[in-house]
Order: structure tokens, then sequence, then C-alpha cells
């Protein structure tokens, strides 16, 4: 076992010494080639387009998704999240983590090669470029010239496409928290508020920096995920992986040596589409993002030498060893990914059909616990508090239930609870000693909507005497 540990080891540190991991002394510029990849990663990258057009959704009169912290209201659709509610928001963020890592266990990094969007934005800002400078070997002769008309004019026009790119990018995350058409407004106007100058100075900044300039090197030094998925996978997991057997040893197709040749022909074309400059003939790396680019390049040049497809693929590691590999429901981190994942499904689900319309809190007042007035009531102070979660106001009675004489003094209370808002509100109630047989009963309030939609709502308290067991 030992043995086998350092040998495990060592294999390791051998093929690490091939590896090459670009720390930003060269501007990587890839190749882009059409394949079923490339299409699986425009088809992923279409859906952030949902990010630039939610906050301007409307629904019922109001922005769908808004996430009002002045007020501590979460706004999607319908649904209004309180503070008092969070805990389910809890739940999404644990399921969004737990279909993350489940992922990652069966096919790799491909969150970070196909959703994430640093990549995402960074392959938008590379397509601007390829079009606008021309293929790598174009860009990267024009990097190298010297300054001119032509060369202030390319590159000027890509600028000024990734900073509008910016822009738009950060007024719409600012958007998710305030009226999103009265945000642009207040910043054409420059009427916006600090926060939100803030808030657009960073993602401008970060966005045009990050997916412009730095593209890999994020993921290579300030992405925390990377290094999380990076521990994630086992031999079982499914990743871009070089058939070595078959491809070695490379060399041309024509030659003195070709009929002893393996099928790559060493064209370094996996290499040149590959968004972070990984060689994935050399193994696993740090770089590699599961983006399958290296895939649809060897793909097409396997058909233009007539040689089969899947030189390089997806596959596991115990696959290319010729070992089974478990199905996914034997497999035990799957099984525990899915697991939590199902009880968050559940949670949520449970949550958002449970969540009452109106939340009611009642506070019994201490200080005193009761007053005997002179004609011999005992009297006790309630701080009630109501939110009304729903968009219509509600008209609500307050009444005491069970009460063994207890009754509130003045009568059953009227009260109207505005959409969205926190009512505070004080009530006391009243008893004569002879009808109370403990120091401490129990009662029950009850606050009933008087119209739609039925709400009935009750909360067990307790009313305190001087007199009694």
């Amino acid at each position: 076992m030992a043995e086998d540990r350092k040998n495990n080891i060592e294999d390791i540190y051998a093929d690490a010494a091939h590896w090459h991991v670009n720390t930003g002394g060269e501007t990587i510029h890839a190749k882009r080639m059409h394949g079923r990849f490339r299409n699986y990663k425009w088809y992923a990258s279409i859906l952030w387009l949902i990010y630039f057009i939610g906050p301007y959704f409307r629904w019922d009169g109001q922005q769908a998704i808004l996430f009002d912290i002045p007020h501590r209201q979460f706004h999607m659709f319908s649904l209004t999240v309180w503070p008092q509610d969070i805990w389910v928001l809890s739940l999404v963020l644990i399921l969004l983590a737990m279909t993350l890592f489940g992922v990652t266990a069966i096919a790799g990094r491909v969150w970070c090669g196909y959703f994430c969007f640093q990549t995402v934005w960074t392959d938008w800002f590379t397509w601007l470029e390829d079009k606008i400078e021309g293929n790598p070997i174009q860009r990267r002769k024009l990097d190298a010239a010297p300054w001119n008309g032509r060369k202030i004019r390319l590159k000027l026009f890509k600028h000024t496409l990734w900073m509008l790119i910016a822009i738009v990018t950060g007024v719409t995350f600012a958007a998710y928290f305030t009226d999103a058409l009265g945000l642009w407004q207040r910043y054409l106007t420059l009427d916006a508020p600090f926060v939100a100058w803030v808030v657009l100075a960073a993602f401008i900044f970060g966005t045009y920096v990050f997916a412009g300039f730095m593209r890999e090197q994020v993921c290579f030094w300030l992405c925390p995920y990377a290094r999380i998925q990076s521990v994630m996978l086992d031999k079982d997991t499914e990743l871009p992986t070089y058939d070595l057997k078959r491809g070695e040893p490379r060399g041309k197709v024509r030659g003195k040596e070709g009929g002893n040749r393996g099928d790559c022909i060493d064209c370094q074309l996996c290499i040149g589409v590959c968004p972070t400059g990984v060689d994935i003939r050399e193994g696993m790396q740090e770089g590699c993002i599961s983006c399958g680019m290296c895939i649809d390049a060897c793909d097409n040049i396997m058909d233009k030498v007539d040689r089969p497809r899947g030189l390089i693929r997806y596959t596991s590691e115990k696959a290319m060893q010729g070992i089974a590999v478990p199905p996914l429901f034997k497999r035990p981190r799957v099984i525990a990914y899915s697991s939590i994942f199902l009880l968050a499904v559940g949670g949520i689900i449970y949550g958002l059909t449970h969540i009452p319309p109106v939340e009611l809190s009642i506070v019994h007042e201490r200080q005193p616990l009761y007053i005997q007035m002179s004609n011999g009531e005992i009297h006790n102070k309630y701080t009630i508090k109501a939110i009304n979660k729903t968009l219509d106001d509600m008209h609500m009675r307050l009444s005491i239930e069970d009460g063994h004489g207890i009754t509130i003094v003045g009568g059953a209370k009227e009260i109207v609870l505005d959409a969205g808002k926190k009512i505070p509100f004080s009530v006391f109630l009243s008893a004569r000693p002879e009808s109370l047989a403990n120091k401490r009963t129990r009662i029950r309030f009850v606050l009933e909507n008087m119209g739609k939609p039925a709400v009935k709502l009750t909360y067990k308290s307790a009313f305190m005497s001087p007199t009694g067991k």
C-alpha cells in the first residue's frame, strides 16, 4: 500500500514536470473552432442573457425580481421573502453548492468551462477581439507591431466595446437592488447615490480588467472555486483525456516512420484552441477547465486524416485503464451530494408553500407583569407586531379565543395592515381576579382577515395575575 502510494506520488510529480502554466507572461490568443462542445459553450453563455434582462421584467405592476435591502424584502415575482424567511435562501445556497459539487464529481470543472461568469465574459471579450483584430496570428502580429493609425483605431474600437459591456454589467447588477428604469435615469443624470457609483465602478473595473486582460489568470490565482473543484475529482470523474496508448508515438502523417506512429500528428491544435493554454496530452492539469475545446479540435483533425474520432474525449481514469466504472447510484460522493440536494429541494418547496402571508409576533410586557386597577380588575399589556407580506392591504380583527373570562379592553380590535409593512401596536387584556384559577393562565390570540384572502393566525401566550395557584 505504501509503495503504491509512493509510486502514485512519483507519477504525479513526473507528469507535473511537463506542465506548462501561463503565469501572466504571455497573452493567450485561443483559436476558435466549430464543433459540438463549442456549440454547448455558446448555449451555456446565452443563459447569462437572463442576468441582463432579469431586472426589467414587470410583475403585477412592479419589478419582478428586486432585492430591496433598505426595506429588507426580496421580491421574486409574486413571492416576497422577508428576513424571517431567510432560511429558505440559505437552502437555495446549499442547493446550488451541492449541484456544483455533484456535477464536479461526475464531469469535472464543467462549471468553469461553460457557466462561470468569468469564463463567459472572457469568451465574449475574446470573440469581439477575434472579430475586430483577426485570428490569433493576426492578433499577435498586431500586438507586436508599432503603433500607427490602424492599430490605434482597432484597439480603441475593441476597448470601447469592452467598456460598454462592463458598464451594462455593472448597471444591471445594481438594478437588482432598486428600480431598474429609475436607476438608469439617475445614472444618466448623474443623480445616483454614492453607493450606486461605488458598485458601478467596482463592476466596471472587475469586468474590464478580469475578462479583458487577466482572463485565465483569474482562475489560476484569484478564484477559490477552481481549487475547491480540483480536489473533488476522483478516478471515476469523466474529464477531457488524451488517449496515450492510441496517440503515441506522435508524429506527422507522412514520413519514413509513418507506419509506426500513433494517431496524434502533433499538430498542436488542441493547445491552440485551449483558453488557458493547456497541453492536454501531458495529462490533467491545473489549468484545464473541462470545456472540451480540445476535443472539437482533435476530432476535426481526425476527420481530415481519416482516423477515428475520440483521441481526446471525455472519459475517466478508470475507463482509460480498462477498469469498470461504477454507476452513479453506487458512487459515495454522488450519493452524498444527491441526498443533500434532495433535502434542500424538499426544504425549499416546504418553505415556499408554507410561508405565511402575515407574520405575527406577540410579546408580553414584563415591567410590570400585570396592573391591578382600582376596581379590582387585572390588566396585562402586550406588544403586537404584524407583518403583511402580501401586495394588498388587509383589514384584520384581533380577538381572544378560550380566554377563561379574559377579554381585550375595549373589545375586539380591528387594524389595517398595509401591504409590505410591519405594524406594531399594543393591546391590554383584562380579567376579574375571581375568574382566574392560576397566576399564569394560558390564552390564545386570534388574528383574522375580514376580507380575502382568508387568513387566520393564532398565537399562544399567557395572562399573569397575583391570585391563584
